[in-house]
């Protein structure tokens, strides 16, 4: 029986769905050339195989997924954002700010920034966005906005002050605030996180019958040469003496 009241359950695995297809693609993106366009250290991959107790293809799987990583990183923002299409009173606007929130009682609305963490903006973005709030401000003076992170240093909803710099209507509010301001549940965060991984299960399992997740890299590293060690070094040395006759 699905147990969260402000979202469906059909809208709730398809914004997981479109987060995992994105995941797929990013494994699928990368090919050999990509692999190694910022060269990798077939000498560390050497010395990290054997101190692990690691094969060559785990070892690769590693790297490409550390490759991939900031674009993995990237669609879970799009997924914390995303959420919020299906919920009630808010919409998610192509451009501008990343979600906003209209207050069915007086129409006053929360324009929202959201990160993922405390810790992702150095000092010109925040004032980039500290300005964009401002700006927003001075075009409508009754609306509020929000810094909202997903990972913030603890539970808060308070004015954000920037180098000495405060509005009231400009706030630094963490996931589980913004979720009881636009659903007034005070767990409304915790019911998404309770219910993630069973729902991520069954979508990953739907979304497996129908996509291709293998990455080609590792057929084309045995292009090179059967013994993927050994491709490893002809793909960086290529071009270095006693390579490139082999």
């Amino acid at each position: 029986m699905w147990e969260i009241p402000f979202i469906t359950e059909e809208d709730f695995q398809l914004n997981i769905e479109n987060a995992v297809k994105e995941y797929f693609n990013a494994i699928k993106s990368v090919d050999l050339v990509k692999f190694n366009s910022n060269l990798i250290d077939p000498i560390k991959l050497i010395f990290d195989m054997k101190v692990y107790n690691k094969s060559p293809e785990t070892l690769i799987e590693d790297e490409i997924n550390r490759q991939i990583d900031r674009t993995n990183s990237n669609t879970i923002g799009y997924f914390n954002q995303n959420m919020f299409k299906y919920i009630k009173n808010c919409e998610v606007p192509k451009q501008g700010f990343d979600v906003i929130y209209t207050n069915p009682n007086n129409g006053e609305k929360i324009y929202v920034e959201m990160k993922n963490k405390h810790n992702t903006m150095n000092d010109d973005s925040s004032n980039n966005v500290y300005n964009k709030m401002l700006n927003k401000l001075r075009d409508e003076p009754d609306a509020t906005c929000y810094l909202v992170e997903i990972i913030a240093k603890k539970s808060q909803n308070k004015i954000w002050n920037i180098h000495g710099n405060t509005n009231e209507r400009i706030r630094r509010v963490s996931i589980d605030k913004f979720y009881y301001e636009v659903t007034g549940i005070k767990n409304a965060f915790k019911m998404i996180c309770d219910n993630l991984p069973k729902q991520l299960d069954i979508v990953i399992k739907k979304v497996m019958r129908d996509e291709n997740q293998k990455n080609i890299v590792f057929d084309q590293f045995k292009k090179i040469d059967s013994d993927i060690i050994k491709s490893m070094f002809l793909l960086v040395f290529s071009t270095y003496e006693g390579f490139k006759e082999e």
